[in-house]
């Protein structure tokens, strides 16, 4: 390939002759001066003269622009400008202007006034600019200014030898996705305005409906900065149970108010419907993207001071407690603070109406389970020790029934069970219970009279057998510490990371959430307590218990689990699952859950299960520790948080 030389040198007045044209100029200048064509007799005076009353002519005049500019640009109605019911056939663009594209991003909030003679004074706060579009910016795009093809040879190396970009060149285009009206409402009706459109009232709420209008050509659009309108365009509410600020790529969303961050809150007021903490909730993240983090954040909100809910028949209201299973050993930290807290850190969670700070009232709820103990220097939470008692089988036929029993196997063992409530009562043992299936005599009965086949027979007593660890030890009965165990305004931790045995685990956490949700539901409950205590189920690695497995175990499971959460807003009853594998957990129960928290997930079908809107979505494997996004229909449009960086209680 040639060599092009040094093209900025080029000088336009070259007549293109090259070095003849260089060898012309040198002879010029060495001619004699009187060998030089006659300039008309003008001496160098006249010269001087003429060239001083050019430079007089054409001489520069400072001016300034009127006015200033106001927003990052304005609409463009080049490809055409449509808003329509159908979201793909909506044609919204805004050109930004050079000085503001650095700061424009995917995500970002913007305004659009549609009256824009009524919103050139308006407030930050809107008090004087009618109805206006609020929209995110959904692509950017740079397109030629003028036509040129900039993908040669020439243009490259230019461009390379260049110290910048002249972006005056080239259009930078915003796509906007519309998301809502924002008007004034003081509840009066209207006036009209003169082309017979009822006009809204300046004064009064602000207030969304759905986009109904399309923006003028040219008009300003500028970000959204003013609280009240993102958090009215978005749908959030102002007060209620607090997740995290709002944040466009990561970076917290700043306003101009103090504080600068706008704070995300979940409904948790019956004046607005039912507290979305008995709508379920589901905390998903992999492995370091700040899961635990966050949960306890979360749940540290339910237990603050003054969240109570009407319990009964709306006489009273009580505090909420919380039950959380905990298979690594980090939710009785909650009743420690933590010491990274500092005091400018508090004011300003106090500034917020954030709760933090220790739980007094956390009680580490032990399992005694045949060859492991529970040793932990990690938190001050007191040890209660307690065991499962053999007679909560009666009632959950499914917790000795395994994953292989079919339908009629689960009815034989019902049917034993039954059967060894009537020889040996209510107080009956599991080692009672053994030897009950150990007699030959009963085996043979039952066969004879066909109640339960021989071979059915046996396969329930396989499965049944293996529990020996796990009923009646040594420790008082759950059943009998349930005013303990389930407190207004307290914490029980229920830890399994001592538990080297999977069936163990599981057998063990389904019994307590089987007592707490069966009384839950039940008209005729045995434990007033739990009926009249709002209650909040934390259930860590949740994909663990509840997982759509095709047995009668799993059916069973799941089918309770479901109707808990269907009736959860009735008993008060919230399910607060956390799982690394949103995918495993049984569909019904997923279809149950209003609110999804979303942070780090690097596998695709977890983050297809999760069922956020796309724009999100492939945000997910991106997102930093702490970050999230937050689906929840009945409380916001979808968005992304920041979470707080530091833990609200203990978190090590």
């Amino acid at each position: 390939m040639s060599d092009l030389g040094d093209f900025t040198d080029f000088d336009g007045d070259d007549d293109g002759s090259g070095e003849d044209s260089a060898a012309t100029d040198a002879a010029v200048d060495d001619a004699p001066t009187d060998d030089r064509p006659d300039d008309g007799g003008a001496d160098t005076d006249s010269t001087t003269e003429t060239s001083d009353a050019v430079a007089d002519e054409f001489a520069s005049v400072g001016v300034a622009p009127t006015g200033e500019d106001r927003g990052i640009g304005v609409v463009s109605a080049t490809e055409g400008l449509r808003i329509s019911e159908d979201s793909q056939e909506t044609e919204l663009r805004a050109y930004v202007t050079v000085a503001n594209r650095s700061d424009v991003r995917i995500g970002k909030y913007l305004l659009v006034p549609y009256d824009p003679e009524a919103s050139g004074g308006a407030t930050a706060g809107g008090g004087a600019g009618g109805e206006r579009l609020f929209c995110r910016i959904t692509a950017l795009e740079y397109a030629q200014e003028f036509r040129a093809d900039d993908a040669t040879e020439i243009h490259a190396r230019r461009a390379m030898r260049q110290g910048g970009i002249d972006e005056q060149d080239f259009k930078f285009v915003a796509t906007l996705e519309p998301v809502a009206v924002l008007y004034r409402d003081d509840g009066s009706e209207a006036r009209s305005a003169s082309n017979g459109r009822a006009a809204e009232p300046r004064d009064g709420e602000l207030k969304r409906r759905m986009t109904d209008r399309v923006p003028k050509p040219e008009t300003v659009v500028r970000e959204a900065t003013d609280t009240g309108e993102i958090k009215t365009g978005l749908k959030i509410p102002d007060d209620g149970v607090f997740l995290g600020h709002l944040a466009v790529g990561g970076e917290k969303v700043r306003t101009g108010a103090e504080p600068p961050t706008i704070d995300y809150r979940l409904k948790d007021d019956y004046a607005d419907g039912d507290p979305l903490v008995f709508r379920h909730t589901l905390v998903a993240g992999g492995t370091g993207s700040g899961k635990t983090h966050s949960a306890k954040n979360v749940l540290r909100q339910y237990l603050a001071d003054d969240r109570t809910y009407p319990v009964g028949d709306g006489g009273r209201d009580a505090a909420p407690g919380l039950v959380m299973f905990d298979p690594q050993d980090e939710y009785a930290q909650m009743h420690d603070d933590n010491p990274d807290l500092d005091d400018a850190f508090a004011r300003r969670l106090e500034q917020e109406g954030i709760a933090h700070g220790g739980v007094d009232d956390t009680i580490a709820f032990v399992p005694k389970v045949a060859g492991a103990s529970y040793a932990t220097s990690d938190h001050r939470a007191e040890q209660v020790e307690f065991t499962i008692p053999f007679s909560m089988v009666q009632d959950n036929p499914w917790l000795i029934a395994g994953s292989s029993l079919n339908g009629n196997q689960y009815n034989a063992l019902r049917l034993l069970l039954n059967r060894f409530t009537d020889d040996y009562g209510d107080g009956g043992t599991y080692q009672q219970f053994t030897t009950f299936l150990d007699d030959p005599a009963l085996r043979e009965e039952l066969d004879e009279t066909g109640r339960v086949h021989e071979a059915t027979f046996n396969a329930v007593k396989r499965r049944a057998l293996g529990f020996d660890g796990i009923f009646d030890q040594d420790a008082r009965p759950i059943t009998e510490r349930v005013h303990e165990f389930v407190r207004s305004g307290g914490i029980s931790v229920v830890p399994t990371y001592h538990i080297n045995n999977s069936r163990t685990t599981v057998t063990v956490v389904l019994a307590l959430a089987a007592l707490l949700v069966d009384q839950k539901l039940s008209n005729d409950p045995e434990y007033e307590r739990i009926k009249q205590t709002p209650l909040v189920l934390g259930l860590d690695e949740a994909h663990n218990f509840l997982a759509e497995v095709d047995s009668v175990q799993g059916e069973q499971i799941v089918g309770k689990f479901t109707e808990a959460a269907k009736q959860g807003r009735k008993e008060r009853l919230g399910l607060f699952l956390i799982t690394q594998d949103p995918q495993d957990i049984a569909e019904p129960v997923f279809k149950q859950i209003n609110t999804t928290v979303v942070l780090n997930l690097g596998d695709e079908d977890a983050i297809s299960a999760v069922n956020i809107p796309p724009s999100l979505e492939q945000k997910v494997p991106y997102m930093e520790k702490g970050q999230m996004v937050v689906y929840s229909p009945d409380n916001s449009d979808p968005v992304e948080l920041v979470g707080l960086s530091r833990c609200l209680t203990k978190h090590d």
